[in-house]
């Protein structure tokens, strides 16, 4: 099985006919996902790559029953794009778009909240590198050939580190229920403890790796969830051990700004929540063997 997307998916590409959103959209068509057109205002009414393009994402919604989109929008513009897709039902999205402005997500945050708890639409992103189930739905920017079948899910925040987790589980044979990624911005639509949830429901995800940095709360928000709720073993990675104190790397929300932030100290209550740390990037595959072997 899978979580969040899989090839039941109906999928929307906002921003459609744009260079980067055709690309990426020819590149998930290719794969298999089920693109059933896309939406930029101004050309409804015409055809790109073969499907329809609508004005309105509630247009868009109406005609082809879509499910799910995937914002490949402009910075300045990505928030209402997101907000759309959250008023035409969408239920889940991903916003690949880089640079939005915290202010604007935080309007988008507040937005979200009229939606009761069944009827809210689930946000991956901003700044990530999408989601993938493989061999069901590629809804992302990923090279979807590293990507096999299997029981291992992955959630992190950063996109090519998930791409090496993988690539190594592709190595040793272990494949992938589902990878998602949150985004590495400060300010994003969903955490790790929302996507762990879903994974301890998945009947064929036997084990969850968690893929986190320095700055924010997060993983060991998901930690404490997890040492009390999952069933199934978790493995965490934490980016940034030798990042000095106030750096910022990559990720707008990589900074360390309170305590609890440093890699370290992640490592250290990851450890004592009982997550199998993994001590290096190329060490994703002996960990999960290890752990995979425990649990038989």
């Amino acid at each position: 099985m899978a979580i969040n997307l899989d090839e039941n998916s109906k999928v929307l590409v906002q921003g459609f006919t744009g260079q980067i959103g055709t690309f990426h959209a020819t590149d998930m068509i290719k794969y298999g996902t089920n693109v059933v057109g896309g939406v930029t205002p101004g050309k409804g009414g015409s055809k790109h790559l073969d499907l329809p393009v609508f004005n309105t994402m509630k247009e868009a919604v109406e005609a082809t029953g879509a499910n799910a989109s995937i914002i490949f929008v402009p910075p300045p513009f990505a928030a209402d794009s997101i907000m759309e897709a959250a008023d035409a039902g969408i239920g889940f999205c991903v916003a690949i778009t880089d640079g939005i402005p915290s202010q604007d997500m935080i309007r988008v945050k507040r937005y979200m909240r009229r939606y009761k708890a069944g009827e809210k639409m689930l946000l991956t992103g901003p700044n990530c590198a999408g989601s993938i189930s493989p061999g069901k739905c590629m809804m992302g920017i990923m090279p979807g050939h590293i990507y096999i079948p299997g029981p291992i899910g992955v959630v992190g925040r950063s996109g090519t580190l998930g791409y090496e987790a993988a690539d190594q589980m592709r190595e040793i044979g272990v494949g992938i229920s589902s990878s998602i990624g949150i985004g590495g911005d400060p300010i994003n639509g969903s955490s790790f403890k929302d996507h762990l949830m879903k994974f301890e429901e998945d009947p064929e995800t036997k084990a969850v790796i968690i893929i986190g940095e320095i700055g924010g709360p997060q993983e060991v928000e998901a930690a404490l969830w997890a040492k009390d709720n999952m069933s199934k073993p978790v493995i965490g990675y934490i980016a940034g051990l030798t990042a000095p104190k106030g750096t910022r790397m990559g990720h707008a929300g990589a900074i360390i700004s309170a305590v609890g932030d440093s890699a370290a100290e992640k490592v250290e209550i990851l450890t004592e929540c009982g997550v199998h740390v993994v001590p290096n990037p190329a060490s994703f595959a002996p960990v999960v063997k290890e752990v995979m072997a425990k649990i038989g």
